[in-house]
């Protein structure tokens, strides 16, 4: 059965093309669509179907849906257009009668507090208003959220948040690739709502701590005031609509809206999820590798 991957051309969407291919799913059923295809000619060499797609454009997404017997809605990234994009994808996927779709979300998308959730929660009641059959994957944070910012914090001695002792169930993107391989490759998903997050959670201060401990600096952390901590991203150059949007995040983190103790995830993929010291661990020997 083909499978339609959207996003692809993005870090999520393309470790799930990948996750396809190690699980065994033939490369000509799969089908990598996104924007900048140039960035996935490797997939195509390999017999993957490249398609150019835009949410934005319906015509795109219904010439690489034709023919689709499931398709996995990766979320987009222009916040304040999502609702109207995914809903593009959403008819195309109708149009072309296609008998699964599955939709990358947040964690509890219908009861968080986070504004990264309204968006999400909007694009599922369209999604089951559609009568498309679906599962909905609720992701938590991404590690890499932290990992990625592994230099800044070391530079600076400390890590800066407003997450109080609230608790994120964090994992790899890869370990959210991998469970929506196994529900667009396997069968009996139809319906399914999955609350997805590591098996570990953990505070800001024990991240800071962990840090610390692994790279031999002193790292602490500084718990702030949403507000201050919004001013504090923008004084490090992050714009200002994003910057409200992370302390928010962080607000949420307080709230317990990214805390998942459901195992949903290392359940589907059958194997505990990265923990916080394996991706520090990772996190290091990367910036080593890369330092003259």
């Amino acid at each position: 059965m083909s499978i339609v991957v959207t996003g692809a051309t993005g870090h999520l969407g393309r470790l799930v093309v990948e996750s396809l291919l190690a699980q065994g799913v033939p490369a000509a059923d799969i089908t990598a669509a996104g924007r900048r295809t140039d960035t996935i000619a490797d997939l195509a060499d390999r017999g993957v179907r490249v398609s150019p797609i835009d949410y934005a454009d319906p015509a795109s997404l219904r010439a690489a849906f034709a023919g689709a017997g499931k398709v996995l809605l990766v979320s987009g990234s222009e916040m304040g257009q999502r609702v109207a994009q995914h809903r593009n994808v959403i008819a195309a996927a109708r149009t072309a009668d296609v008998g699964f779709l599955a939709y990358t979300s947040i964690l509890r998308a219908d009861t968080s507090t986070l504004r990264l959730a309204e968006e999400h929660a909007a694009t599922e009641v369209a999604i089951r208003a559609s009568g498309l059959p679906y599962a909905f994957l609720r992701n938590s944070w991404y590690l890499e959220n932290y990992t990625e910012q592994l230099a800044t914090t070391m530079d600076n001695g400390a890590l800066l948040g407003a997450g109080g002792a609230g608790r994120v169930s964090a994992a790899t993107r890869a370990d959210y690739a991998a469970a929506a391989a196994v529900v667009l490759a396997g069968e009996g998903h139809d319906g399914a709502v999955y609350e997805l997050g590591g098996d570990g959670a953990f505070t800001l201060a024990e991240l800071a701590d962990e840090i610390a401990r692994q790279s031999g600096k002193d790292i602490v952390y500084r718990d702030l005031p949403v507000d201050d901590y919004a001013q504090a991203l923008i004084g490090f150059g992050v714009p200002g609509p994003f910057a409200e949007l992370l302390a928010d995040s962080d607000r949420g983190v307080a709230n317990g809206d990214l805390f998942a103790d459901t195992r949903d995830l290392s359940r589907l993929i059958g194997r505990p999820t990265t923990s916080l010291a394996e991706a520090i661990s990772a996190g290091l020997t990367r910036i080593q590798s890369l330092t003259p």
